[in-house]
């Protein structure tokens, strides 16, 4: 095990508690991207965080081979902003990533993102099929075609962490639903260099209907049309 100045990355994940099949599915994507990361020395065993905060609920915890911290915060609503933000400040990592507990990792997404340590923003693609009409996001452009409402996910970003906790000022409940893009935003506004990458990174909605107790509105209406 890592020593806690020694982890690298630390992976952000606010959950509901009412989606564990959808959750442990995330954390195994987390594994099979740690797997590759180390087997192409990008990170040595143990140097990658997981920290997952349940909203209200002790949840389930899933069995995972990455470091875990679980974390039962009282109950706070607003689309996890709160918790996500309480989380990175337990985050030792150099770097930040977010995994949504119904969103997965693909298998080379720390490959990919760690390969740019000199970036503190890399913006990477995923794949939307599962919600969207368009196969990926951000849509084809720049830096900042990508940094735009609609076109860009937590899921996309590989963040220094001394960029969010200093200049970022951490992640912002401002906002409600649309919070995710303002904090985003901010954050691109601040930094002092990113890169975007064409690699694809992520899954958005990948576990979708796995806790059909815990599909949200849109992932509701989405099955609905099949």
């Amino acid at each position: 095990m890592a020593a806690a100045s020694d982890i690298l990355a630390s992976v952000i994940t606010p959950s509901r508690g009412d989606r564990p099949r959808a959750l442990a599915q995330a954390g195994r994507s987390l594994d099979a991207a740690v797997a590759r990361a180390v087997a192409q020395g990008r990170v040595r065993p143990g140097q990658v965080q997981w920290l997952v905060g349940f909203d209200g609920v002790k949840g389930l915890r899933p069995e995972v081979d990455t470091p875990a911290t679980f974390v039962d915060f009282p109950r706070s609503g607003n689309f996890g902003n709160r918790i996500r933000d309480s989380l990175i400040k337990l985050a030792a990592g150099s770097r930040l990533l977010f995994l949504d507990d119904d969103n997965a990792l693909t298998d080379n997404a720390l490959t990919s993102f760690l390969g740019h340590m000199d970036a503190e923003m890399v913006i990477a693609r995923i794949d939307v099929s599962r919600a969207f009409d368009i196969p990926l996001l951000p849509r084809p452009g720049n830096a900042q075609d990508a940094v735009r409402q609609g076109n860009i996910d937590p899921l996309c970003l590989c963040l220094s962490r001394e960029l969010v906790t200093g200049p970022g000022r951490g992640w912002s409940g401002e906002g409600g639903y649309e919070s995710d893009f303002l904090n985003i935003r901010r954050y691109f506004r601040r930094a002092r260099s990113w890169v975007i990458l064409e690699d694809v990174v992520g899954v958005y909605d990948a576990g979708r209907g796995l806790d059909p107790e815990g599909m949200n509105e849109r992932q509701k209406g989405k099955l609905a049309k099949k």
